[in-house]
């Protein structure tokens, strides 16, 4: 039952072929078995997800379907509250963020009928893209014992594809859902910013923030985005824009679209395999019909300077207490990135969105010009071991952190919709990425192109090598 999809159990459970308390019951035992190895779940709810399967199960027999999800385990990131209950947010601090309500997304996903499974690992207060976590154990890819599963959403990635739940939240602030779909071989999807309600999620930047799904397809991710997006009034920068049927376009072909490889930074510094990988990904879209172009574009590296500047002086507002009353509770390199953030003076956080404003819309006129959608690597190398991510000072991982994150962060600073799908392996079984970035709320052209060259290419049918 592993092997299924979203979108393919769903419709199992609609046919009665598979009932929410078997596929439930089934997620709790994988979880149990290979979960351990993973580090994956920070808290499994075992006893409230079968009694909410039994109830699903109740309604499907009675001939009731509470939406698209109905009978779906899920689990999610734990920095959104649900069920009344605090987020550690991958601190020490059981409770360390606390709201009214659950969180809109997650609250979304249940009244569309899934089952919430529990609460996922990740990097400490959603800082580090490595997935690393001293209090609470590092999560690792499924596909290479030792190496990282990706960060921040960590828990969530290596979750869905071990298959312990058939999808996830995470979220993303310079690439926390994107890394680690790359690294554990599933996708992620960074919708544009505002699309999704950020409400009941702790904040990191909120200004750059996304909340999204990890899946083990684009239809997957189609289904879950669906279901969450849209107007909220618990969210102020949450779109008003209509939410249209992402999946009902997902099958229309490529062919005439036309594909931008850019014509700078994202080539640089790439490790072989991963520019092999992402070459014939291109290639495949070529195949498809899409045309190929290589595409100017404003230089990244002044719209990571300016994610840098922004996340950096927010995240030190929001966490500005545990830094300053609990700074040894923090891991030394998250403290080290939320210390920097003090040093920002007002005039160049102001200065910084100002001119993020100016850049995002001369990137859009730009680019958009010329192309549909851009093709990039979304990691530089294949998931490194957790060993070497971690080593030496708190400055050099930090660096190193900054270089992991470099081909993802300039789309939080843009704000723009951008997809991670699997394109290939290294030579020792890592996963590798192919990141597609769209214009803003166009997210149904960038899975469309997703899901074709993910159906073309065939990689989600390969599934790590657990026992």
């Amino acid at each position: 039952m592993a092997d299924e999809t979203l979108a393919s159990l769903a419709a199992k459970i609609r046919a009665r072929e598979i009932s929410p308390v078997e596929a439930t019951e089934a997620c709790l035992a994988r979880i149990e078995s290979v979960g351990p190895k993973l580090h994956a779940f920070l808290q499994v709810d075992a006893d409230a997800a079968i009694r909410t399967a039994r109830i699903r199960e109740a309604e499907v027999k009675a001939g009731r379907s509470r939406g698209p999800l109905h009978g779906v385990p899920l689990a999610h990131k734990d920095l959104f509250v649900w069920g009344g209950r605090a987020a550690s947010c991958g601190t020490v601090v059981p409770e360390y963020f606390r709201v009214a309500e659950d969180a809109t997304a997650v609250a979304r996903l249940e009244a569309a009928g899934a089952i919430t499974l529990g609460r996922l690992n990740m990097s400490e207060l959603a800082i580090g893209p490595f997935g690393d976590n001293a209090h609470h154990g590092d999560v690792e890819t499924p596909w290479r014992a030792g190496h990282c599963a990706g960060g921040s959403s960590s828990g969530s990635g290596a979750a869905v594809a071990a298959g312990l739940a058939y999808g996830a939240l995470g979220t993303d602030t310079g690439g926390s859902i994107r890394l680690p779909a790359a690294c554990c071989g599933v996708v992620g999807l960074k919708a544009t910013y505002g699309r999704v309600s950020r409400a009941g999620g702790m904040a990191l930047s909120w200004s750059m923030d996304h909340v999204g799904p990890l899946t083990r397809t684009v239809r997957d991710a189609a289904i879950l985005l669906g279901v969450i997006a849209g107007a909220d009034p618990r969210d102020a920068t949450a779109s008003a824009r209509p939410v249209p049927d992402y999946v009902a376009g997902l099958d229309r072909p490529i062919a005439g679209l036309r594909v931008g490889v850019p014509d700078r930074y994202y080539g640089d510094g790439l490790d072989d395999a991963v520019r092999a990988a992402v070459t014939r990904a291109v290639e495949t879209l070529r195949a498809l019909g899409a045309e190929v172009v290589e595409c100017a574009i404003p230089d990244p590296a002044i719209q990571n300077d300016l994610a840098g500047v922004i996340a950096r002086s927010e995240s030190a507002a929001i966490h500005a207490r545990m830094v300053r009353e609990s700074p040894h509770a923090l891991q030394p390199a998250v403290r080290a990135r939320l210390e920097v953030g003090f040093q920002v003076s007002a005039h160049d956080y102001l200065q910084a969105m100002r001119l993020r404003a100016r850049v995002a819309r001369v990137f859009v006129e730009e680019v958009f010009a010329q192309v549909d959608v851009l093709a990039t690597p979304t990691i530089p190398e294949p998931a490194p071991a957790l060993a070497a991510a971690k080593a030496g000072a708190a400055e050099e991982i930090v660096r190193r952190m900054n270089r992991f994150s470099r081909l993802t962060r300039p789309f939080n600073a843009l704000g723009l919709p951008a997809l991670s799908v699997p394109c290939g392996f290294s030579g020792d079984g890592r996963p590798i990425g192919l990141q597609l970035v769209g214009r803003p709320f166009d997210e149904a052209t960038v899975l469309r192109a997703g899901h074709a060259y993910e159906q073309a290419a065939g990689w989600w049918r390969q599934h790590p090598p657990l026992t």
